[in-house]
């Protein structure tokens, strides 16, 4: 079985920089993010629970997303969000553990998740790793990633679990602060676990 290593870390941190370094490197890298917004397309259960919690209105005539409903509904209440990552979640989570079925003669995979914490799928893999960056720098990168204002990105961040929380609970931590080179640490961390 291939040793799962968890990636996250908080907005405009390089947790997709860190991924895709690690999947030059040979390792395969699970997107939750894109898988997620895959399997609400796809997934007959996923489909059933929003369209029985918001009504059919949720995916439009073609099949596709009401995203902005689905936000709306979503950023209404922490509870909502609680309902809405109730019918996702655990249908990611087995997405997951079927993908790393798939791959059980690697010696390693891994999962990127910003919430890899919040949703529990820290507990789908053996390492947790923290990509870590300093707050102004990760403000600063995600508004020009997302071309938002400063005021939108905090909001955002305020959401999110705290870093210095989340950096508490890591196995790992790659700094990203755009000083230390991420190739030496992302081959450390492969060293540590054995890929």
């Amino acid at each position: 079985m291939a040793i799962r290593i968890g990636i996250t870390g908080g907005i405009g941190s390089g947790k997709s920089v860190v991924a895709h370094l690690l999947e030059v490197m040979g390792i395969p890298v699970y997107i939750s993010d894109a898988e997620a917004k895959r399997l609400m397309l796809d997934d007959p259960g996923i489909r059933q629970g929003l369209t029985d919690l918001l009504g059919t209105a949720v995916y439009l005539p073609d099949g596709s997303l009401n995203k902005p409903l689905l936000a709306s509904y979503l950023f209404a209440s922490a509870g909502h969000a609680r309902q809405v990552n109730g019918i996702i979640h655990p249908r990611v989570r087995d997405d997951f553990r079927l993908w790393v079925r798939q791959r059980a003669s690697l010696p390693v995979v891994g999962m990127e998740s910003a919430i890899l914490v919040e949703a529990g799928f820290a507990e789908e893999v053996d390492k947790v790793v923290m990509v870590y960056a300093p707050l102004e720098v990760r403000i600063a990168r995600a508004m020009r990633r997302d071309e938002a204002s400063r005021s939108q990105i905090e909001r955002r961040i305020r959401g999110q679990m705290d870093d210095e929380a989340k950096r508490g609970l890591a196995d790992f931590v790659i700094i990203n602060d755009g000083r230390r080179a991420l190739i030496p640490q992302v081959r450390e961390l492969l060293r540590l676990v054995g890929g």
